[in-house]
């Protein structure tokens, strides 16, 4: 065990050592012998030390990134037709009761809303819900009717609701990105409602609603 001690310093690299002329005498606890008139030399691995704080720090940065690099999956709920169909149907019934008067309008509606369930999307991206359109997904420009882009953070959803669970045709929220006492939003069901319940409460919190069955 002294042979070890005494030949130990052989095998640390000169490169981090920092010397000091100490000399010392050690005698076998055995024999009594005089073993080695040594210089040992009072090491203060610097150089090692900060090799290996640079590493963990390196790691802790690395593991920093990939956390951060990991981003919530985009979601596009699908389009719903019902809405749109139940519309046009009533304009028929409508016309063939010869109330064409009340048909109109009604029959526009419906039109609307096919047009508007082929082209319109909301698109859950990592941090935000936006207005989108057409199968290419491209931006909606400026809200027509509150200013602003169609395009608003989680974080800023005060609260929203989905009308009706049994049947959604509605769906309402209020934020405090547009306006910091808050602006409402309606839009039209024209979306897979179970998915847009599901996502909503993911990425924006619980609603007083119940999920659509």
């Amino acid at each position: 065990m002294e042979s070890t001690l005494l030949s130990s310093p052989r095998f640390i690299s000169t490169k981090s050592r920092e010397s000091c002329g100490i000399v010392r005498q050690f005698q076998s606890s055995f024999s009594g012998s005089l073993i080695a008139n040594t210089q040992f030399t009072r090491r203060t691995n610097v150089y090692t030390n900060h090799r290996i704080s640079t590493n963990i720090t390196s790691l802790f940065s690395l593991g920093k990134k990939k956390a951060k690099a990991i981003k919530r999956e985009t979601i596009v709920p699908e389009p719903d037709y019902r809405i749109p169909i139940v519309f046009l149907g009533l304009a028929g019934g409508l016309v063939y009761q010869d109330n064409l008067i009340a048909a109109a309008p009604v029959g526009l509606l419906g039109l609307l809303l096919l047009f508007q369930t082929t082209r319109v999307r909301f698109v859950f991206d990592d941090e935000a819900l936006e207005v989108k359109v057409g199968k290419e997904l491209e931006e909606s420009g400026e809200n027509v009717f509150v200013g602003g882009k169609n395009r608003w953070k989680y974080s800023s959803f005060i609260n929203w609701e989905l009308w009706w669970p049994n049947f959604p045709i509605l769906v309402y929220f209020k934020e405090a990105q547009t306006k910091p006492e808050g602006q409402v939003h309606f839009f039209p069901v024209i979306f897979n409602g179970k998915q847009l319940y599901d996502i909503m409460v993911e990425r924006a919190g619980p609603s007083k609603t119940s999920g659509p069955k």
